[in-house]
């Protein structure tokens, strides 16, 4: 039981630093998306 508690802590952890590196890429990729949605008047 101890052994499933470690692997999805570190599974967690991975998760967590690929979110922490990868958050500013995402943050512009969803600001991209929404203003060509605007820009085709769709959504906005």
């Amino acid at each position: 039981m101890v052994e499933y508690a470690l692997i999805l802590a570190l599974i967690a952890l991975i998760v967590i630093i690929a979110l922490i590196v990868t958050g500013g890429q995402l943050i512009n990729l969803y600001s991209n998306i929404t203003a060509t949605m605007c820009n085709y008047h769709v959504g906005c």
